[in-house]
């Protein structure tokens, strides 16, 4: 699987709106799901997934995890830590040069998230980024829109 090429740690950090996904079993019922990234005490990557459970309007949850980068020459590749010892894969697969928009995904290629800082992402935009998920593997009908896109659309459709 590719990887994003020369990924800034730094630029990356902040908050991104998941638009797009393939779910974990957490996020299936996860409304206005947002990632965030904060660059911890010795490089590791505080993370927080906060999202409403079950409907837009639902109770504000909140899931945190740890990620380390696995090897300093390719920070795309990451190791996430919700439970320890176990780690999971996490590799930033495509980010665009000013830190707009980004996929993320995982070596099995079981789960996926494109995430955007502002939303919702202009449908041309979230077509090219779900092609690059494909590029990578992953199967397109699988993908997911979040409610921050799906109302989106309905509003313009």
């Amino acid at each position: 699987m590719k990887t994003a090429k020369s990924l800034d740690i730094e630029k990356f950090m902040g908050d991104w709106f998941v638009i797009a996904n393939i779910p974990t079993y957490f996020e299936a019922k996860a409304f206005n799901p947002v990632e965030s990234y904060r660059l911890g005490k010795n490089g590791k990557i505080e993370t927080t997934f906060a999202f409403n459970a079950g409907a837009t309007d639902g109770p504000a949850k909140e899931i945190k995890a740890t990620g380390v980068v696995k090897d300093p020459r390719n920070p795309a590749i990451w190791g996430m830590r919700f439970v320890w010892p176990l780690s999971a894969d996490y590799r930033v697969i495509f980010v665009d040069t000013d830190y707009q928009h980004t996929v993320v995904g995982r070596a099995k290629r079981d789960f996926l998230w494109i995430m955007a800082r502002d939303q919702p992402v202009d449908l041309d935009k979230l077509n090219m980024l779900v092609d690059v998920a494909v590029a990578e593997g992953y199967e397109r009908n699988k993908i997911l829109l979040t409610s921050w896109q799906k109302q989106e659309l309905r509003k313009a459709g």
